[in-house]
């Protein structure tokens, strides 16, 4: 057998086919398109197969399509906004193989899972919007301009698509999840008076977020903007700022001086002044698009961290972003979090390892909380896996088919490897286990399952 391909990004555009509706101006429907080595013909043509596919399949289903199978490609739809459709289309990895001499290749269909390809295509419409807004409100406040649109979708999408790793997507990218941390009641309302404490002094910081290891503590944001939020916190900002901290030198503590007190703090700003005693240098500070009560609400992302802890503040647009207010805030942050971080630091080090059981790997998703928690997934970095690649995806079938029927239920499957995997279902609640023991029977699997769900799941599932 030859070496498999991989899944790669063939292309992906976005287009609005009201916007071209006569002959001759095709090319007024495009919005974006990668990669920009195609030809306008080419895009045209692209275009104009996927909107057929549309208009055809509207006449038999009220739903939209979603994908298109070939042999060699597969294709996602998506439509975020009416009249808007995104489009991505991916390769169908592959093996070479021989036959009476003769070389072929043998296309792994099954490699590329609908539901999987669909929730990247929609994380990639949330991150634009995240940072942009949505494509209608970047129309209203530029009179209809579609070229301030086109411009923004470029800016963005030509960084973003490079950041894609469609070859490890899997089952957690459908979810998109959050992972939570769990701490004592004491803890627990410490952060919620100090976050309190801290909107109350700044009138300025509307929604707050508070975040130790990547993992989730307290929110003030609505779930799907706090979804989008911490997919972009774990996944691209606090990775790229630990880098710049590797190559960097340690971090030396700061001395805050101030007429009430003189404290040593580790808190420093992952947006905003690098340092706090540069005041010519104000660093970059995000501008993000929450929903609120108010849609496409346009505030400044302002990320403090000491230790491992995070503060995410979400600042008025309206108040002027500037030295003052970040020194100020430095002032106020720096020696709670740094004392905060540490006694949580303390209790997440005497937490039990649930993970460390090589026999038996779990993925569980809340859907009504969007709690998510995995050991299947060992390196948080690399998002390596620690089951087969094979048994990751009967994951992401076995969810796919749950999520088509609406009562609670359990699958039990044994693999061709002697693995076992369970998918459970109860109350919007899923959870998946893959178990490794051979010369095991069924309702030795269903104990171990029991026991997996009593001692980290009590109370959760209810199916006997």
């Amino acid at each position: 057998m030859g070496t498999k391909g991989n899944i790669t990004l063939l292309n992906f555009f976005v287009f609005n086919a009201t916007y071209g509706p006569r002959e001759g101006e095709e090319e007024k429907k495009i919005m974006f398109y990668h990669p920009k080595s195609n030809d306008i013909d080419t895009q045209i043509k692209q275009v104009g197969l996927c909107e057929a596919v549309v208009k055809f399949t509207e006449t038999f289903s009220d739903k939209p399509c979603n994908s298109i199978h070939t042999q060699k490609t597969r294709q996602s739809f998506f439509e975020p906004e009416p009249e808007f459709w995104m489009i991505m289309t991916v390769s169908i990895p592959f093996s070479e193989k021989t036959k009476d001499h003769s070389p072929y290749l043998e296309y792994h269909e099954e490699d590329v899972q609908d539901s999987v390809y669909e929730a990247i295509l929609r994380q990639a419409y949330r991150m634009f919007q995240l940072f942009n807004g949505s494509f209608s409100n970047i129309l209203a406040k530029s009179n209809n301009d579609i070229k301030a649109l086109q411009v923004r979708l470029d800016h963005f999408y030509t960084r973003y698509l490079q950041t894609l790793r469609l070859s490890s997507a899997d089952i957690l990218d459908v979810f998109c999840g959050i992972h939570f941390m769990p701490l004592d009641k004491n803890t627990y309302l410490r952060v919620q008076c100090f976050i309190n404490l801290l909107e109350a002094t700044f009138p300025a910081v509307k929604y707050t977020a508070f975040l130790y290891n990547d993992q989730l503590v307290w929110s003030g944001l609505e779930q799907d903007d706090m979804r989008i939020m911490y997919k972009y916190l774990t996944t691209s900002l606090f990775p790229t700022y630990q880098e710049h901290e590797l190559q960097g030198s340690s971090v030396s503590p700061s001395r805050v001086a101030s007429p009430a007190h003189s404290a040593v703090h580790y808190g420093k700003y992952i947006t905003g002044p690098p340092n706090i005693r540069d005041e010519s240098n104000l660093g970059k500070i995000p501008l993000v698009y929450i929903n609120t009560v108010e849609e496409n609400e346009e505030c400044h992302l302002l990320v403090y961290r000491a230790h491992n802890a995070s503060v995410c503040m979400l600042v008025d647009v309206s108040v002027p972003m500037n030295f003052d207010l970040c020194r100020r805030l430095d002032i106020f942050l720096g020696p709670q979090l740094t004392q905060i971080a540490s006694d949580i630091g303390e209790q997440y080090s005497k937490r039990p390892n649930n993970s460390s059981d090589p026999m038996c790997k779990y993925i569980y998703f809340n859907h009504m909380n969007l709690a998510q928690k995995s050991t299947v997934h060992s390196d948080k970095k690399s998002m390596q896996v620690q089951i087969p690649v094979e048994t990751l995806r009967l994951l992401s079938d076995i969810s796919s088919d749950m999520s088509r029927c609406s009562e609670d239920g359990e699958t039990i499957i044994k693999t061709t490897g002697d693995s076992w995997v369970v998918g459970k279902k109860s109350d919007q609640r899923e959870f998946y286990v893959v178990i490794n023991q051979k010369n095991t029977n069924l309702i030795e699997i269903n104990d171990e399952v029991k026991r997996l769900c009593a001692s980290n799941f009590n109370s959760i599932f209810f199916l006997d």
